[in-house]
Order: structure tokens, then C-alpha cells, then sequence
């Protein structure tokens, strides 16, 4: 799972470069590659990040925490792939609040983790 994780964070950080290749010259890319490359890779990253919190066998309150911010990334993800229809400010919006409510619960330190715990 480790080897499996740490892949799927290479291939995201190839596609992310991409995606800045794009900003960078976007007349050699076809049309709506940037709402692609932008959703694969918070896509991409979501299931990475599961992959490893599997891999350090996390406990059960540190697996929810993982899945909280996997849900940001994908609902992120969304509304970078459909960012024309009717509800992507919504999955815009709920991919915020996820990520503000993963980072306030990182500061109040739930869930205690064992710091010790690496691979």
C-alpha cells in the first residue's frame, strides 16, 4: 500500500506540473485540459492519502479524519472538472468548509495521535 500511495503522489505531481504548464502556455493543450489535469490530481491526491492512512494502519478516528479531507479534495476536484454547472459553487463551497473543519480539528488535536507512528 505504502509503494502503491507514494506512486499515485508522483502521478499527481507530474499532472500538477502539467497543470502549471498549462498557465504557463495554454495555446499547446486542447480545450478544458486545465478543468481535467486540476480535477486528476485533487482526484488523484484523495486516493493517495487514503492509500497511506491505510498503509500506517490508522486507527479508526484518524481514518475518518483522512476520509473528511479526501471528501474536500474530491468535492474540490468536482468543481474544477464541472465548474459550468448549476451546483459548482456548492461542491465549491462544501469542499471549503471541509477543509476549514480539517484544519480546526488538526488545531484542537483531535485525533491524538501516537507521533511516534511512521513507516
Amino acid at each position: 500500500m505504502t509503494k502503491a500511495a507514494i506512486a499515485l503522489g508522483a502521478i499527481t505531481l507530474l499532472s500538477s506540473s502539467m497543470l502549471l504548464l498549462h498557465d504557463a502556455a495554454p495555446g499547446i493543450f486542447p480545450a478544458r485540459t486545465h478543468d481535467f489535469l486540476a480535477a486528476f490530481s485533487l482526484g488523484v491526491i484523495a486516493l493517495a492519502w487514503l492509500l497511506w492512512q491505510q498503509a500506517r494502519r490508522s486507527n479508526a478516528k484518524e481514518l475518518l479524519k483522512a476520509v473528511l479531507l479526501a471528501a474536500a479534495f474530491l468535492f474540490w476536484a468536482a468543481n474544477q472538472f464541472w465548474p459550468n454547472i448549476k451546483a459548482a459553487t456548492l461542491l465549491n463551497d462544501i469542499a471549503v468548509f471541509l477543509f476549514v473543519l480539517d484544519v480546526l480539528l488538526a488545531m484542537a488535536g483531535w485525533p491524538a495521535t501516537d507521533s511516534g507512528k511512521d513507516l
